[in-house]
């Protein structure tokens, strides 16, 4: 959104919009959902600073952050209106408000209001392999690794086993999990695109895998197709329903 659209939030929210300015409002909440959807999260945000900013000291260290930027965001504004300064009293903070509201509480408060993030979900369980195959040492430092949340060293210590055992699905589907939190999202999509299609036992997991690395891409349509597929007897279920719920 341009910086523009936050002062008109804050003047519509205040009630300073002209009748004109007004009805132009209006029809863009109506016709652009993007629109309509940071408007309420600035509403939402708006209301949280408003609620927030109660004591003395938090109240004067955010009008000090407020001169700071509002000489930033306002000065090319009133050398072009020749506006003279307004009071202290006047709507000079309100519309500060509008610049620094983003900026002074976007990277706790957004997360709030947003959408699901694939951050609130990848609390994945930690795994155990060298009870069953303590003669490879490959299985211990995949163990190890993946639990340490060291993915990178992980996927290598996997792919040394599956060059041995390239059949087996439980390692390709922690090997999707660590690329996954990598970031090598078309791999792990790719992998966990033949487990799912499969029968065995890690499908619905993988399913539920392969959902989040969608969420991580933003892809909210294909993230929604696949969370759709997975069964009522999953492991993941309800928390898929979470989800779902939240996109849907």
């Amino acid at each position: 959104m341009e910086e523009q659209d936050y002062i008109q939030f804050e003047a519509y929210l205040l009630g300073d919009l002209s009748h004109k300015d007004l009805l132009a409002f209006n029809k863009r909440l109506d016709s652009d959902p993007q629109f309509k959807k940071s408007f309420e999260v600035y509403k939402d945000m708006s209301a949280y600073l408003k609620h927030e900013i109660t004591n003395e000291q938090v109240t004067s260290d955010f009008k000090a952050n407020l001169d700071v930027i509002s000489n930033k965001h306002f000065n090319t504004i009133n050398e072009d209106e020749n506006t003279t300064k307004p009071s202290g009293s006047s709507k000079f903070y309100k519309y500060a408000i509008a610049a620094s509201v983003v900026v002074l509480l976007g990277f706790f408060v957004f997360n709030q209001f947003g959408g699901p993030k694939y951050g609130d979900y990848n609390n994945f369980d930690t795994i155990s392999l060298t009870v069953r195959s303590s003669d490879d040492p490959n299985f211990s430092k995949a163990e190890q690794s993946f639990n340490s949340k060291d993915y990178k060293e992980a996927i290598k210590a996997f792919n040394a086993i599956l060059e041995n055992d390239f059949t087996n699905l439980e390692i390709q589907l922690y090997k999707s999990i660590a690329l996954v939190e990598t970031n090598k999202l078309k791999e792990a999509q790719i992998l966990l695109g033949k487990i799912t299609n499969g029968n065995s036992a890690y499908q619905n997991k993988a399913k539920w895998i392969l959902a989040l690395s969608y969420l991580k891409q933003d892809n909210e349509a294909q993230c929604i197709k696949m969370l759709k597929t997975i069964p009522q007897d999953a492991e993941d279920y309800n928390t898929a329903q979470e989800l779902l719920q939240k996109l849907d």
